[in-house]
């Protein structure tokens, strides 16, 4: 069943799986005795599965030219089709709303951006499940991807350690590739990664219904969490009722989007290295105390406050640690006390900080977006080189070929991807200025949009930005930039001018 069905089109599969997860808030609102919205997702769901199964049928004698490429162009393709047929759902469950604002709604979770156009309140607990599953099928789309399709094609951060140009194999897969095609590398993978995923999730979800928090809120944010989408009910995640505890539980997850060296059950080559010598997650932990500290310590040094009692210091820290890690892993959560901590700091909310960190990113490989944590590792690795050439002329690179491989090609390549991505910030709010929107909160959406971290808009502009209230044309904007940010942009190059593979 499984071969027949890694033989379609990889685009026909995504869609058969839409109608699949729309069974997920069906079941609960029919549970939850309501009948109207399990019906919207129900009918949904069979229309989905038919448009999927005749997809199929019709595809099922087609063969790739190029399965490697082919794969990568589905990948493309279901970011520009697939919130469509999500937004089917939506619309059915909210009859009043326009299909643009269904069509933001679902693109923002699919690409794990996790913004919203319509208030907490509005939405029923089923329609915000269906958000939240939407984000989490999506944050385990381009898992699957970055390890299946991305990295064969030495795209997604691969192309800073191997060294090799960006939409060419990297080396030691043609043979890989003889042995494996495409359709049983994804399915090999997803085998590999979904029992992983979705018992983390699982055991996420019961840990904070132990806490104390509400089952539908707590499975939204277990989800909202494993896939970096930071998607919430109508309760807000400072609000939710696990405290500081929950939280904790949180921010042990963190570490599986700085790293793709936490995911359980995935063999990876560099894993036979201890954990804590993995260069994403040293750089994370220097990002992430440095900024605390920095916060944390300007009470005293700069505001000038007296001392304070411990337990408000020890508060103060602790949301400034969450906070500042759920942006830099792009989730967007923010801690109980990162109010006290703000206060605490005496500068507001710092949002260039904010906006930094969600650009910096998190780990290849992960649900986290941004440049990611081993492009900047690899660039600080050159800097740091070209200070020792300085100082000693004829001094020889530490750390092996790896190691100097990272420091020469993997920095170039990663240099052309920030230079990338500082263009199509510039684009992005070239364009949403030419759509009306002033230069601070053009600044603020183009990022958020482009980190996939839709958060932003609530806390890193003077006045928090409401999605809704912004005109169809900036949302179609922004939807765009997501799908960009999501798959980045050496990808899209990667696509749109081919390289053959080295033999």
């Amino acid at each position: 069943m499984l071969a027949r069905l890694a033989e379609l089109p990889l685009i026909v599969v995504l869609l058969g799986l839409c109608a699949a997860i729309s069974l997920v808030p069906a079941i609960y609102a029919f549970g939850a005795n309501d009948h109207a919205h399990a019906r919207d997702f129900l009918y949904s769901a069979l229309i989905l599965f038919i448009i999927s199964v005749m997809l199929g049928i019709a595809t099922a004698a087609y063969t790739p030219r190029d399965p490697a490429r082919s794969h990568l162009a589905a990948l493309v393709l279901a970011y520009a089709v697939l919130p469509f047929a999500l937004a089917l759902p939506l619309t059915e469950a909210l009859p009043d709303t326009s299909f643009t604002n269904a069509w933001f709604e679902m693109i923002s979770a699919f690409t794990t951006t996790g913004a919203s156009v319509y208030l907490p309140d509005r939405l029923a607990d089923s329609v915000h499940l269906w958000r939240a599953t939407v984000g989490w099928f999506g944050g385990f789309l381009i898992l699957l991807a970055a390890y299946a399709i991305l990295a064969p094609l030495n795209l997604g951060g691969t192309e800073v350690s191997s060294g090799r140009p960006p939409g060419r194999g990297a080396f030691g897969t043609s043979q890989a590739g003889r042995l494996a095609d495409p359709a049983q590398r994804l399915t090999r993978f997803a085998l590999m990664l979904f029992p992983a995923y979705s018992a983390l999730t699982v055991l996420l979800w019961c840990g904070l219904l132990i806490l104390g928090e509400r089952g539908i809120a707590a499975l939204i944010h277990a989800m909202g969490t494993l896939s970096a989408s930071g998607i919430t009910g109508r309760t807000a995640f400072q609000a939710s009722g696990a405290g500081t505890a929950g939280e904790v539980l949180v921010f042990l997850c963190f570490a599986f989007a700085l790293t793709r060296r936490a995911l359980p059950g995935v063999r990876l080559t560099e894993n036979r290295r201890p954990l804590l010598q993995d260069p994403e997650l040293r750089l994370a932990a220097l990002l992430v105390l440095t900024v605390t500290l920095v916060l944390f310590l300007r009470h005293w040094f700069v505001a000038g406050q007296a001392s304070e009692i411990p337990a408000r210091a020890l508060a103060a820290f602790w949301g400034i640690l969450f906070t500042v890690t759920s942006f830099l892993t792009t989730t967007g959560y923010v801690s109980a006390d990162w109010q006290s901590a703000t206060l605490w700091s005496g500068i507001g909310t710092p949002g260039v900080l904010l906006l930094g960190l969600a650009i910096i990113g998190g780990g290849t490989a992960t649900t986290a977006g941004g440049v990611k944590l081993l492009r900047v590792y690899a660039l600080l690795r050159h800097g740091e080189r070209e200070l020792e050439k300085i100082i000693h002329p004829n001094s020889i690179g530490r750390g092996g070929p790896e190691a100097r491989r990272m420091r020469r090609e993997g920095a170039q390549f990663a240099w052309v991807f920030f230079m990338l991505f500082s263009t199509s910030i510039a684009a992005v709010s070239a364009l949403l200025l030419l759509a009306g929107v002033d230069f601070e909160r053009t600044m603020v959406l183009a990022i958020a949009a482009l980190t996939t971290t839709g958060q932003l808009a609530d806390l890193s502009a003077a006045q928090p930005i409401l999605y809704g209230d912004l005109s169809s044309s900036v949302k179609i904007i922004l939807g765009i930039a997501m799908v960009v940010g999501r798959l980045e942009t050496l990808a899209l190059l990667a696509l749109i001018l081919p390289g053959r593979s080295r033999r």
